[in-house]
């Protein structure tokens, strides 16, 4: 925590020293006040939440002053320096890069308002056609509504843009509607003014849900919790009165027309430091192929998983699983064309990935903790599953 603080201040700082040691030390007072001002409001917000707790308010003043002032002063100091050691700055290319810099980092400012205002609202739905070799005849264009990280604790109770997304789902008519985690940010009561909304989901064969790393409350008040899974069990609870089967290391069978097919939902696996709780071998027993040990019937499996590096990790090695869906990533929440900086942390992070006969998805979510988002758009994605036609 203290070398983030650290990272955090530096970050504010320098940009700002740094302009107004080049730029600023013979302007009006008033002038200087309102330069460093946005920086004083980050940091107090930043020590606000290491003494009083995280809030949506905290967060969202921080985020604003990164987004809007913080990181286009650091475009523009990069510039600068830039320019510096390049040998390019002279007298005569001063007033070049400085308009250079300004232009920069007002770019960088107009989209961080659009992804602090309109970006993280602007909904899509995505269609989504997957093919498989021994996918039952009778699922033959069985339609999957995939949703993940809801985050509902970032509208505090503003259910409108909710209220949308359970519309969209139910207008596509799904056969199932499948949640793949983090529906809150810390705590489990955020999830409370969105049941009778989200309780209006439906689908053929029902909505199931997994947890994600935020559900088990680690970010929030640790002290209500005696160990790293009873939040995870109060949201799994609240999730339940919405009428949501939440599978916990666990599954169940869908029959059509004397055929199955099985959906299986683990616990968080993934990525340190997020919580290890999944057991694949216990969600999969009986049901399909996990590394040498036997089962009873071998039944195309549709996994819920929230973090996708899970499927590197243990899905593909030990497991004939022909479908991974996933979430996690958000791609960021920025995304210029098919660049996020996500890529940096995940081999996997958006859209459709398959080795072999297995394939795994990734919605890039709906919400976050940061309300932001640019480019990578607030998404439902419906999966329509073929069985693969051989010659």
């Amino acid at each position: 925590m203290i070398i983030a603080i650290f990272v955090i201040l530096t970050l504010l700082l320098l940009p700002d020293f740094y302009i107004y040691g080049m730029y600023l030390r013979n302007i009006p007072l008033v002038w200087k006040l309102l330069f460093f001002a946005p920086s004083v409001v980050a940091l107090l917000s930043l020590f606000s939440a290491k003494f009083f707790g995280l809030n949506n308010t905290i967060t969202t003043i921080f985020l604003v002053v990164l987004l809007c002032f913080a990181l286009p002063k650091m475009v523009f100091m990069g510039i600068s320096l830039i320019a510096k050691l390049l040998g390019i700055w002279s007298i005569t290319s001063y007033h070049v890069t400085t308009i250079i810099g300004i232009v920069a980092a007002s770019l960088v400012s107009v989209m961080a308002v659009y992804g602090l205002t309109f970006g993280w609202k602007h909904l899509e739905t995505q269609h989504v056609d997957l093919y498989f070799d021994n996918l039952p005849d009778a699922f033959d264009g069985y339609r999957i509504a995939h949703l993940s990280d809801l985050h509902v604790g970032s509208y505090g109770d503003k259910t409108k843009f909710i209220q949308k997304i359970v519309e969209q789902v139910n207008k596509e008519n799904p056969d199932l509607v499948a949640f793949t985690g983090d529906i809150v940010n810390t705590e489990p009561e955020e999830l409370l003014p969105f049941t009778q909304t989200l309780s209006q989901l439906h689908a053929k064969n029902g909505v199931v849900s997994v947890l994600g790393n935020h559900d088990y409350c680690l970010y929030g008040d640790r002290s209500r919790w005696s160990d790293v899974r009873e939040g995870g069990l109060k949201v799994a609870e609240i999730e339940q009165t919405m009428g949501w089967n939440v599978l916990m290391n666990e599954s169940f069978v869908v029959e059509r027309d004397s055929e199955k097919i099985a959906i299986v939902g683990v616990e968080n696996t993934g990525k340190p430091p997020f919580p290890q709780i999944g057991n694949l071998p216990k969600a999969v027993s009986g049901i399909t192929h996990y590394d040498t040990a036997k089962c009873n019937e071998n039944i195309f499996t549709i996994l819920l998983s929230h973090d996708p590096s899970h499927w590197r990790m243990e899905v593909l090695p030990k497991t004939d699983i022909p479908l991974m869906l996933s979430g996690h990533t958000h791609a960021a929440q920025l995304k210029i064309g098919n660049w996020s900086p996500v890529k940096w942390m995940y081999k996997e992070w958006s859209g459709l990935y398959q080795s072999d006969n297995q394939q795994l998805y990734i919605s890039e979510g709906v919400g976050g903790t940061l309300p932001f988002r640019f480019g990578a758009r607030p998404q439902i994605i419906i999966i329509t599953l073929h069985k693969r036609v051989t010659k």
